[in-house]
């Protein structure tokens, strides 16, 4: 408003506004990296372009127990519908062609009980009423308004091709049901595992540590844990292999390589010359496009169904100098497990070089080592300061609460004109 009124030039408004828009920092919106495998377990991959679409067909049980449960729970119900339909369709034509429906439209009420002995279906007089019977047929009801008799061979062929039909529905369509609510995924619900995985030191080597824990009192029988590295590589040929994965050792002290899984367990890998994270360097980790994938599979004790979790790391969710905080106590003679701490973590001294520069020069642990024994010390230096001086103010404080409570002196006069000096 200032430019179109002359007060302003409009050069030096316009020189103004460039400059600020300049100094603003533009901040542009990083985008989230892809992962193979999700939090959760899932696996962040989508199948696209698939022309042999009869495949799924051949094993339909496999698809039908992989769907949603709103399209099972649709398929469940119109196959029975389906099938009822279909079969009151046969049952309505088997008593059109034996002339039962004109023979039940032509005699009067009395006569009609007469025709049971010469029809194929009693009471069939309309499609309502065979499509009533075919559900009395496949469910075995029976409510005994209508029944077959002995004059129709084709009724009772019919009779015994839905019974096998409803057989086969009913064994499939309840399998597929109880395969769904079975599911070993279900059961990897309750296996929990840490929000982010640290890297410190444990036994004077450089580790790379996470925790997992089963919510569930039921155990997991011969749990077993691995660990692979997923990342873009290049070949010396030019190759551009997108998943590549490595194997990581675990570190286990026994030779079953199973864990025993009835507490929150750290697992850990010691980052040696086998491992991918042996040139890796706290600097560089934020630049690697890398992901761990972790894998914990066992053997449910109740229903005996193999099961597997799945999670995964990214470089963001690894966290360099930290260690997990201890969850387990004693109390009253039982293990109690605070979940509420489980994936806390805390600060420790850790050399920030890769593995290779360790082994190469020990030295730099032994100054590590030094430096948080001194931080340590001067920590606790400080905070027994504090409580000497909380001690002492504390001190002070109730030192003048008492000198204000103390009761003041008070002097009487007497008539002989003598001092009485009391306290009130």
């Amino acid at each position: 408003m200032l430019a179109r009124k002359s007060i302003i030039p409009e050069e030096y408004v316009l020189a103004r506004i460039a400059a600020e828009n300049l100094r603003k920092p533009r901040i542009r919106d990083r985008l989230p990296k892809a992962r193979f495998i999700a939090k959760s377990g899932a696996c962040n991959l989508a199948h696209k372009n698939i022309r042999e679409q009869g495949r799924f067909l051949q094993d339909i049980f496999t698809t039908l127990v992989d769907l949603k449960w709103r399209h099972t729970l649709v398929i469940f119900t119109m196959s029975f519908l389906c099938s009822w339909l279909l079969f009151a369709i046969m049952w309505w034509l088997v008593a059109f062609a034996h002339g039962d429906i004109y023979a039940y439209m032509e005699k009067s009420g009395m006569e009609k009980s007469g025709l049971e002995a010469t029809v194929c279906v009693t009471n069939v007089r309309s499609f309502t009423s065979a499509f009533l019977f075919s559900i009395e047929v496949q469910v075995t009801i029976g409510f005994g308004g209508r029944m077959m008799t002995e004059e129709c061979p084709l009724a009772i062929t019919v009779l015994i091709l839905q019974n096998i039909v409803g057989l086969i529905i009913n064994a499939v369509m309840l399998g597929c049901i109880f395969m769904k609510t079975a599911q070993a995924h279900r059961r990897a619900e309750t296996l929990i595992f840490s929000r982010h995985a640290v890297i410190a030191i444990r036994n004077g080597k450089l580790c790379f540590m996470f925790r997992v824990g089963d919510l569930r009192k039921s155990m997991i029988i011969s749990a077993s844990v691995r660990i692979q590295v997923v990342k873009k590589t290049t070949t010396p040929e030019g190759e551009v292999v997108p998943i590549h994965q490595l194997d990581i050792p675990v570190d286990n002290p026994l030779e079953s390589n199973n864990i025993f899984l009835v507490a929150p367990l750290i697992i850990c890998h010691v980052i040696d010359k086998r491992s991918p994270l042996y040139d890796i360097s706290a600097t560089d980790l934020a630049n690697q496009d890398l992901e761990v994938i972790v894998i914990l599979e066992g053997v449910v004790e109740t229903t005996g169904i193999t099961t597997q979790a799945r999670t995964s790391y990214i470089a963001e969710e690894i966290q360099w100098g930290h260690r997990f905080v201890s969850i387990v106590t004693e109390e009253e003679g039982v293990y109690s497990v605070d979940y509420s701490k489980f994936g806390n973590t805390v600060k420790v001294a850790a050399p920030r070089c890769s593995a290779r520069e360790l082994d190469e020069k020990p030295s730099i642990l032994i100054q590590t080592l030094q430096k948080s024994e001194l931080s340590h010390q001067n920590s606790l230096r400080k905070r027994n300061s504090m409580r000497r001086n909380n001690s002492m103010r504390r001190n002070n404080s109730i030192r003048r609460n008492n000198s204000s409570l103390m009761v003041p002196k008070v002097q009487f006069m007497t008539p002989e004109g003598n001092q009485n000096t009391s306290e009130s």
